[in-house]
This record gives C-alpha cells, sequence and structure tokens, in this order.
C-alpha cells in the first residue's frame, strides 16, 4: 500500500540465531579489536561518518566523516585512511548523512547533508568533489528557542524517490525533539529544505544526537543518549508515523549511547551497532527483531574495540575489495581520526557474515 510500511514476514532459515560465547554490557573479555585501519587526523576532533559508494569502481568508495570546531570541516577518506578532499570554514559540523539519486536540474546527483551546530544550520554538498550546492547555510529550527543541531539522517522513500533529512539537536521538546525536512530543487543549481513534520519523544535527560534511517525497513532509530534507543516509521505519511514502535538498549550500557549503524543482510535481516561510548564497546541488536515480534530487539553481543569514545559510526555489507570482502564497519574515535574494521571481525562467531560480492538493500539503491 502506498505511504505504509510493510512488516516482513522472515523464513525460519533467516532469523537470528542465538548468540553463543557473547558476553553483554561491559563484562567482555580478552582484548580490544584492532582496527585494520586508521585515518589520518584531521586537525580538530572527528564526529562522524557515512559510506559514499562509487558507481562502478568499489575500491573508489570514500568515507565521508566530520571535523567537529568552530573552525570545522567535511574531510573525504579513501579505504587506506587517506585524506582525498576537505571543505573547510564549517562552524562546529556534527553528523553527516549520504544518499543517492536526488534530481537537481533534472540530473541524478549524490549528496552528503551535515549539521552546523554553531550555526543552527544544515550544509549540502555534491560527491564525491564535496562541492556546495545549497547557495549557502540553510537555518533549521526556525521559530525554535532551543536549536543547535547535532544529529542527521537522510531517507529516500522507496515509492517516488522522494529524500528527507532527519535532524536532532543538543536539547529541546519533549515531543517533537526530531524535525523531518524534505529535500527539493530550489532552482539555479541549489538544493532547499521543506519541513515535513517535527516527531519523537525525549526523556527529558541527556540530550539525542545519533540517528540512523534503515530505508528498506521503513524505520527511524534515534538514540535516547541516558534512556535507550527509540524507533519509528520514516516515512512522515505512513499510517501511525508518529507512534514510538520501540524503546530498546534500555540497560547494559555505560552512560551514553551514540553512534547507530545498521548491517544489511538480504531478507530484511542484519544487525543494529549502537555506540557504548564510555565503555569503548558496541552494543549489537538484530535488525529484524525477534520471531513475530519485529519491534523487539534484544542485546545479541557487545563487542570491545579500540575507539575512544566513539560518538558516530556507518556500516555496510557491500564488498569492498580485498581488505574489507564482507563489509566494512568505520567508527569515530578520539584523537582526530576514524577507525575501519574488517565486517567478520565484528561478527566474530556469533553473526551472519555476508558474502563475498552480497550488496546490502540499502547499498543496492546505488
Amino acid at each position: 500500500m502506498v505511504g505504509s510500511a510493510v512488516e516482513p514476514e522472515l523464513p525460519e532459515s533467516a532469523q537470528v540465531p542465538p548468540p553463543r560465547n557473547s558476553i553483554p554490557g561491559r563484562a567482555i573479555a580478552g582484548p580490544a579489536l584492532a582496527p585494520v585501519v586508521v585515518t589520518e587526523p584531521v586537525k580538530h576532533d572527528t564526529d562522524d561518518p557515512a559510506f559514499w559508494f562509487h558507481p562502478t569502481d568499489p575500491s573508489k568508495t570514500l568515507i565521508i566523516g566530520t571535523d567537529k570546531d568552530v573552525d570545522g570541516a567535511l574531510y573525504a577518506f579513501d579505504l587506506d585512511g587517506k585524506i582525498v578532499k576537505r571543505y573547510g570554514d564549517l562552524k562546529r559540523p556534527n553528523n553527516v548523512d549520504v544518499e543517492y539519486g536526488f534530481l537537481l536540474d533534472g540530473k541524478p546527483i549524490d549528496i552528503a547533508v551535515t549539521t552546523e551546530r554553531l550555526g543552527d544550520t544544515v550544509r549540502i554538498f555534491k560527491l564525491p568533489g564535496l562541492e556546495p550546492i545549497d547557495g549557502g547555510p540553510i537555518p533549521i529550527f526556525e521559530g525554535e528557542s532551543m536549536k543547535a543541531p547535532m544529529g542527521v539522517a537522510l531517507y529516500k522513500r522507496p515509492r517516488d524517490g522522494a529524500i528527507f533529512a532527519i535532524v536532532g539537536r543538543k536539547s529541546g521538546p519533549r515531543e517533537g525533539y526530531l524535525w523531518q525536512y524534505q529535500l527539493v530543487d530550489g532552482g539555479h543549481g541549489k538544493i532547499a529544505l521543506k519541513k515535513v513534520r517535527a516527531f519523537g519523544a525525549w526523556s527529558g535527560t541527556t540530550e539525542i544526537e545519533a540517528i540512523a534511517v534503515d530505508d528498506a525497513l521503513g524505520y527511524v532509530y534515534y538514540a535516547d543518549e541516558g534512556t535507550g534507543i527509540l524507533k519509528y516509521r520514516v516515512d512522515p505519511d505512513a499510517p501511525n508515523a508518529d507512534r514510538q514502535l520501540a524503546v530498546f538498549g534500555k540497560s547494559l550500557f555505560t552512560q551514553d549511547r551514540e553512534g547507530i549503524s545498521i548491517y544489511e543482510v538480504d531478507g530484511g535481516t542484519g544487525y543494529i551497532l549502537v555506540s557504548d561510548q564510555q565503555a569503548n564497546v558496541f552494543q549489537v541488536f538484530p535488525r529484524e527483531g525477534t520471531r513475530g515480534k519485529p519491534h523487539d530487539h534484544p542485546l545479541l553481543k557487545a563487542v570491545k574495540v579500540s575507539t575512544i569514545e566513539s560518538d558516530g559510526s556507518d556500516v555496510t555489507s557491500r564488498a569492498l575489495g580485498p581488505k574489507f570482502p564482507n563489509g566494512l564497519f568505520v567508527a569515530m574515535s578520539n584523537g582526530g581520526t576514524f577507525h575501519y574494521y574488517a565486517w567478520p571481525q565484528i561478527a566474530g562467531r556469533d553473526l551472519v557474515v555476508a558474502p563475498d560480492g552480497r550488496r546490502s538493500a540499502k547499498d543496492a539503491r546505488r
């Protein structure tokens, strides 16, 4: 049905098996995983990454990442962690996300959107060249006393290709904390924003920054940092779009719930990874829920990594060359870097590893 999200009916073989040899929460024995690649450091403080997939050559995939400061920047890194492009003079860019095929002047382009926390604005760039296509900073949360945008996630609606940005902020109301904007052709080669809704509950403690969208299944997840991970429908026109579907990850976190990323596997299965920031751990939950309960997301395992207080992450099941044939997990770390991990490192003996060459549902839209 147009405008609705369909709950996936999963075959028994597609259900996530119970974890083996996994230790939930902070009680994780053994050393932290060592990254395959550590990027060149940025000038100030990395915060959030997003993938840009080359349309024909996986080896040319880029990691788009933010450098968070008053004179911050957006960077592009290659798969060896080298800086290949930088756009500066951004006012404390926090998070960034990437989407494909926006029609600008009738031609499809790939874009990155980043928040500017100190400007109460967002910026939009054409990829892979990091060319600004917004005519300058775009104000958001207009008319609100609480702004300071932080988190952002993009959504491409399957039925019509419309692209939306969901934006969070440093503080906000108990209801309607997140604002959702549709990206539109503003004329003269520029992209503009049109607000379509305010949604999302907030506990009133800490803040909301991490946001992730599952395009294929039609959900948006965000971290109420001191409380849990909340889930809503991402299509603003879906029935009951403003109804909260789930809250999970309420226990076993040390303090802040931060970066959220989704490892997508065929058949609607996969994993949701959430940073347990102060523990230097990522908690892993089933993407599809449990049998008959698509909004039930129990903890599967916790993975100790070498990142320090990671704010942001992204993950893909797409094959990205000999270093990452089963996918890549990238996470921010203190010290101005991003760490790259091969997916089998994260999966261990407990989680599914997509076979070589498999493309996830999200990547397939490329």
